[in-house]
């Protein structure tokens, strides 16, 4: 993207798919910053990835916090690439009729303040940059479209699976207000990984789950901005 080392920062990146799209970027030769509130996890995860051969670096970040996110685009001194990729179901049960108004309200905390906490954070960072690239974790769950036609929606969540349809929508609107600058925003879906958020029942493996991120993270400059993509293409809003 520039004679300088491209710079990128993955949230919730200690593991899991996010931990796989921070390796995917540094096997690229790109400098790795890795977004994690828990120091010992986070450290351990920068270790791993320096042996693999990464430039690895830690970011201590709690994306519910308004002061640790401030910190942590204080510490930075250049970021071309964000991959929003922290997130939580929120807690069981799921169903409407059974949902705690608190575990929905954890759900949106994460999976959607969070977003809009560290993007305006660093947005400064990436306006300064030649080649900026926002890559946010949605879910084809989110997916008004799926859900209403009752095909690949996934189980009945009226925390989780909501806050990624207004994930989406807030996206949207940063696809809009930014329309007129060079930073390109888009929706990713991991598919059905294995991972703690959903009890280790997917059959994705992180690698295959973080290939779409890492493929949106590199997308160049005619390349599109407020899509909505799974490895298979666009998906329906």
């Amino acid at each position: 993207m520039s004679e300088e080392k491209t710079t990128a920062l993955v949230t919730g990146a200690n593991k899991g798919i996010g931990f796989e799209i921070a390796a995917g970027l540094g096997a690229l030769g790109w400098r790795v910053g890795v977004g994690a509130r828990d120091d010992t996890r986070r450290e351990e995860a920068v270790a791993k990835l320096r042996a693999g051969g990464a430039d690895a670096f830690g970011v201590p970040l709690d994306v519910t916090d308004d002061a640790s996110v401030a910190a942590a685009a204080a510490s930075l001194d250049r970021l071309d690439v964000l991959v929003n990729n922290a997130g939580i179901t929120g807690g069981a049960p799921q169903e409407p009729t059974r949902i705690s108004i608190d575990t929905m309200r954890k759900a949106v905390e994460v999976n959607v303040y969070g977003v809009v906490r560290v993007t305006n954070a660093m947005l400064p960072l990436l306006r300064r940059s030649a080649h900026p690239r926002i890559v946010t974790m949605s879910s084809s769950v989110g997916s008004l479209a799926r859900q209403s036609a009752g095909t690949g929606a996934g189980p009945v969540a009226a925390g989780y699976s909501p806050t990624k349809t207004y994930l989406n929508a807030v996206t949207v609107q940063y696809v809009r207000e930014l329309a007129d600058t060079n930073i390109k925003i888009n929706l990713a879906c991991p598919g059905y990984v294995a991972t703690d958020l959903n009890g280790f029942h997917g059959v994705r493996t992180p690698e295959q789950g973080a290939a779409i991120a890492i493929r949106l993270a590199q997308i160049p400059d005619d390349g599109p901005t407020g899509g909505y993509f799974e490895d298979a293409g666009s998906i329906p809003w």
